[in-house]
């Protein structure tokens, strides 16, 4: 994927707040609170929507939308809820619909499972002229808010809209693209286009890749970045409070290690659903301790495994205790969450004679291609998996280097 005129034309159509001075340090800045500082310059005598979830807070841990709806110098007459909901009451798979928010009166639009034309037919029916996003995403292909932002952008587009991302920090840091790349037969929504399954890159970033490299036609963009953030920064550097973006990420800790144990969605193991460590808990039926044996055997780095038994309260194995690992991360720093859910399962099938890919192939569409799931089956070690995806990646990282707005 070389550079190309539409990734010079989507730098030329992005605006976004001036960035502080060089060497100025100061505390992290959401892309909210920027725009707060301006006045509101960018939604200036705009009918606004927003398009967010319970992760669109203040530092103080006030929704945006209950700021901006007071605020006369916001005309906000819209929200649109992805999945879980504006509000966030719907589990995985669910949404909240169409509804008047209580606490504002506000109509609120479902958006979850919409794109094209149905989704720019609820953009104009909100009466709208400008589509806002700020969601907090996790960091992941598969973490479905990052194509309601693709699928948003969209029908923006489409339905003639301006579109504006309110910048958070990707909560892994934005260090490094990471994983196998999704090939473009393999598109669903847990991955729309051809990035890699850690993509390193926060909302602004990814907005600004998807109406340079994807869209047919790019929308009118504008990001309001961040200040005060570096690629290096986790989570808690930020001082920002974290709100699960979804009922089962509960913790910066889960997505720590969901771009790479999120893989168990795709296999009959749980991914430790109805626990209180979902991601971090893996197991089934007739696991033992020889799977952390065989984990720790690997020599991962920054990574330890322990032995651990559970029993879900929903989900797969609901109410019976099964065994397995429970994944401790040692040194963030130097961990690899993709490589690390690979190596998993690759030693789960040596230690499970029970081990089976969900019935639909899903794995298929959270890794991207075929290519995982056979050359496991086919007896593939960790290294021989992990390395096949190189040369895409190299290429991936090339691209999105074009679209990054931070050190």
């Amino acid at each position: 994927m070389p550079l190309s005129r539409r990734t010079l034309l989507a730098s030329a159509t992005t605006t976004a707040l001036p960035a502080p001075a060089p060497g100025h340090r100061e505390r992290l800045h959401t892309g909210f609170e920027r725009l707060v500082a301006d006045g509101y310059s960018v939604l200036d005598g705009r009918r606004v929507g927003v398009v967010t979830n319970p992760t669109g807070i203040t530092r103080d841990t006030e929704h945006i939308v209950d700021v901006m709806h007071r605020d006369p110098r916001v005309r906000l007459t819209a929200v649109f809820g992805p999945e879980h909901g504006f509000r966030g009451t719907a589990q995985a798979g669910g949404s909240e619909g169409r509804y008047d928010d209580p606490a504002t009166g506000l109509p609120v639009y479902d958006t979850y499972l919409k794109s094209g034309r149905p989704l720019a037919d609820v953009f104009t029916a909100s009466g709208v002229d400008t589509v806002v996003f700020d969601i907090q995403d996790v960091g992941a292909r598969f973490y479905t808010y990052i194509w309601t932002l693709y699928d948003c952008m969209e029908a923006a587009q489409l339905a003639g809209k301006r579109f504006v991302v309110l910048d958070r920090p990707n909560p892994v840091t934005g260090r490094e693209a990471l994983g196998p790349v999704l090939h473009k037969e393999f598109a669903t929504f847990v991955g729309r286009q051809p990035i890699a399954q850690a993509h390193g890159m926060t909302v602004a970033e990814l907005a600004r890749l998807f109406n340079g490299e994807f869209l047919a036609t790019p929308v009118p963009l504008e990001t309001v970045r961040m200040s005060g953030w570096k690629r290096s920064g986790f989570y808690d550097a930020s001082g920002l409070p974290w709100v699960p973006p979804s009922p089962n990420m509960p913790t910066p800790e889960t997505a720590l290690v969901y771009s790479g144990t999120c893989l168990f969605e795709g296999t009959n193991l749980s991914e430790g659903r109805g626990t209180t460590r979902p991601f971090e808990l893996l197991g089934a039926e007739g696991l033992d301790g020889r799977w952390a044996a065989a984990a720790n055997e690997e020599g991962l780095p920054g990574v330890r495994f322990r032995e651990a038994y559970f029993a879900p309260t929903f989900s797969k194995f609901q109410g019976r205790t099964v065994g397995g690992v429970q994944v401790h991360v040692t040194d963030r720093a130097a961990y690899d969450p993709v490589r690390t859910g690979i190596a998993l399962l690759v030693t789960a099938r040596k230690a499970w004679s029970g081990f089976a890919w969900r019935s639909d192939d899903w794995i298929d569409k959270l890794t991207g291609s075929a290519r995982v799931r056979t050359m496991i089956d086919a007896g593939a070690g960790t290294d021989e998996v992990t390395g096949a995806w190189q040369e895409e990646l190299t290429a991936f990282r090339r691209v999105r280097k074009g679209y990054l707005l931070y050190t």
